[in-house]
Order: structure tokens, then sequence, then C-alpha cells
């Protein structure tokens, strides 16, 4: 099939290259001209292992091509996929403007019944506002698809080529059987394939995070009493896990979840069902229990070394808000680092990705160190803020040699506490005694 993608964000760069790797002819549009120059030149926007080569195999081989102009693309194409960004708005909504518009620029373009699916995170109800801006513009056949993404950040590729699940909001069958055609590579393998009304499938998506940003919250919570009553969360959340009505997914205690989907849909659902005059007070808890969760480290600090770090070394292992990406939206780290340095910190991080971003965030304000053990150097604390797998097994008696204090708060809990003890540390985590 001839297929246009609208962005090239982490969806849209995805959706793109992965159709085309099973032999569909896709041109990924995008505004900004120095993005597409870049992609062009196989040159990744973002980091997501396995992205990069798929996109320059794809592109050699000439099924992949990137442009500024939608409106030649749109003409020759079968079905487009909207995938742009949908900010939020300061009282939590979905901000829809650049997704209206680009509908309402794919109808001026097109010449002929096309599918144009929102692949974007969008509210209810957004497929019928698409319809309608495409409506104004055209008097050509078309369908509004919904077909929401489920793509980790990390594992995007992966899950699009081996997908759970796919979603498909259609309100007519010659729509949906286009869809089912276009996925069928995909789902060989026996991956369910939902066809479903419009609405349905736009709840899917916030439904699915929705619960999955509640069970962190949730374990969150329970870490946070097992460490006044001396309880390890560890053996508690094992226990629970082997529930088959729950699962041990996502029952993992930390500082919070960060990233551009779990905080963003989380408020979209609550503004949404505000909307119809519902109030959907778990969302409302499961926010606010994040947002505490990320200044726990920054409590253990206190107590431990006391409010004010003044010509103190605190070092930094992680900035992402997870493991393979390059992602900070939303990223415990920020508010971490925000908080050191109002207490007086000198701060020293390292991440095997993000720190070209975080230079964006911080500036001169921190130091960034060539590796992990650089950041170390006459540290006072180490602070562990994601878990990449490089943190995972480190030399505990090199650690200790380069840092003035053998002290680490491990936000992750990917260190056994009897391990660190015993290499001579003071070490604090998540819900453990």
């Amino acid at each position: 099939m001839k297929i246009v993608v609208v962005g090239t964000g982490y969806v849209g760069l995805v959706v793109g290259a992965c159709f085309a790797e099973t032999g569909n002819d896709v041109v990924c549009v995008d505004k900004m001209a120095s993005k597409v120059a870049a992609l062009k030149r196989g040159k990744m926007p973002i980091y997501e292992p396995g992205l990069e080569e798929l996109v320059v195999r794809n592109a050699n081989e000439g099924r992949l091509t990137f442009a500024t102009r939608l409106g030649p693309a749109v003409e020759k194409a079968e079905v487009v996929f909207i995938a742009v960004g949908t900010p939020m708005g300061e009282d939590g909504s979905a901000d829809l403007q650049h997704v209206l518009s680009a509908a309402a620029e794919v109808g001026r373009a097109m010449r002929g019944y096309t599918v144009i699916v929102d692949k974007s995170t969008v509210p209810v109800g957004t497929a019928e506002r698409v319809r309608q801006a495409v409506r104004k513009e055209t008097a050509q056949p078309f369908s509004v698809v919904s077909n929401p993404e489920f793509l980790k950040q990390g594992a995007a590729v992966e899950d699009f080529l081996k997908p759970d699940r796919v979603v498909i909001g259609a309100n007519d069958q010659k729509a949906a059987d286009i869809m089912l055609e276009l996925y069928r590579p995909f789902t060989l393998s026996g991956a369910p394939v939902m066809v479903m009304d419009c609405a349905s499938a736009e709840m899917c998506k916030y439904a699915a995070n929705a619960m999955l940003a509640t069970r962190i919250s949730f374990m969150n919570e329970v870490a946070n009493v097992c460490e006044l009553y001396g309880a390890d969360v560890d053996q508690v959340r094992r226990a629970i896990g082997t529930d088959r009505r729950i699962g041990p997914a996502f029952l993992f205690p930390g500082i919070g979840y960060g990233g551009s989907c779990f905080p963003k849909d989380v408020k979209a659902m609550t503004k949404f069902s505000s909307d119809k005059r519902y109030r959907f007070k778990i969302l409302e808890a499961v926010e606010s229990v994040n947002q505490a969760q990320k200044s726990r480290l920054l409590v253990t600090l206190d107590r431990v070394m006391g409010a004010s770090l003044k010509k103190k070394t605190v070092a930094v292992w992680g900035l992402a808000f997870k493991p393979r990406t390059d992602d900070m939206r939303e990223a415990p780290a920020v508010p971490i680092i925000e908080g050191l340095l109002a207490r007086g910190a000198t701060v020293k991080a390292y991440d095997p990705q993000a720190m070209p971003v975080a230079t964006h965030i911080f500036g001169s304000r921190i130091t960034f160190a060539k590796n992990a053990y650089a950041a170390l150097k006459d540290a006072d604390a180490l602070l562990i803020v994601t878990e990449w797998n490089e943190f995972r097994e480190p030399d505990f008696e090199r650690m200790k040699t380069l840092m003035r204090r053998p002290l680490i708060l491990d936000g992750r809990n990917i260190y056994q506490p009897a391990q660190a003890r015993a290499a001579g540390f003071t070490y604090a985590s998540i819900g453990r005694p």
C-alpha cells in the first residue's frame, strides 16, 4: 500500500519504518526541514533501539522516504496516519490543534478515497472531530479510523513488529478491511486484532496506561508503608505477583513514573472525565502519589545528611525516565536534581543516552561525567535514578575508593541491601529495610 505518516516523533517514525519493512511504500512527513534533512542522511532524532537500522535499510531500499510537504504525498496515498504531538494543556487536556490541522491539510490534498488514521493518543470523541475537519475541506470519500499505539519506549520497534494486540476503531467495513490487511503481516503469530467503534478504541489506550500507572503508584504506596513497619516490599511484590488475578508486571516500586505517556494520559483521562461531570478519584490519587514519590530520595537524603548540602557533591546515575531511551519528559531525575541544587549541592550526573537532552534542561548548573565511575569522584552520596543495565553489577570496591562518603540511595532497588552493606556502603532503597 501507499502510506503517509504525518509526524516523525517516537510513534510516527516507528510506524513508518515498520510498515516499510513489510513492503509498503511509506512517506514520513514533518514540517521541520532540519529534521527531515537529518533523516535523509540516516540521522535519528531520537534514541530507540533497532530503529536506526530499520530506517536506514528501508530508506536504502526506496520503500521509506521523507518529505516536508504533506500535499503531494497525500495525493497518492491510500492510508494516512496522523502521528503528531498532542501536548498537555494547563488543565490536563490533550491539545488537538496539530491533529486537527493535519486532518484539514489531508482533506485539502485528497484525490480519492483515503483512510485517515488517528495514531496519536487522543481523547474519546476525536475521530468525529477529525471527520468534521476533513469534511469541511473535501467532497472526496474517506473514512476515519482510530488505531491507538501500544509502544513502550526502549522496545517500540519490537512492540510494533510483534504486538500483543492491534486495536482498530472503524465505523465502516471498507476501512476495517484495509486496516486488517495492513496489519496482517504483524499478526500471523496469532496476536488478536480487535475491531470496534472509534470511541471504544480511543478509550483503550487511556484505560491501559491509566491501569499501569495505577499499579505503579499502588506499589509505591505499599513500599512506603513497608518502610514504616520494617517489611520488605520485594517479598510482598513476589507474593502478590503469583496471584493469577494480579500477575507480576508493573509491581516494581521506585521513585515514580515519567515519560510522554503515563503522566499525560492520566491527566487527560481525568480531564475528559470531568468534562462529562465525572470525577475520576482514583486517577487523581495516582497522579498525587506519583508526584510525591519523586521526592522520596530527597527525603531520605535530608534525613541522612541534613537539609543543607552546601560543599557536598552528589552523584546521579540515570537521567532518562526509563532505560533504553533518551527521553526526559516528566523524568524523576529533573525534580530530584532541582531539589539537590536548591539544597546547595554540586551535582555530577551520568546517563548512557540522555545527557545531550539533559544539557538543554540544566545547562552548566550540573556537571556531566564521561562515565558512571567518573561521576563518583569525591561524591558524598550516589543517587540511582534510572535502572540502566550497566549500573546493575558495578565494582563496589572501586566505587568506595572514588567516593568521599560511601552512601548509596537506590531509587530503583537494583542492588541487594546485604550486598551493598557488606561492601561497606550505607545503603537505602525503596520499601526495603
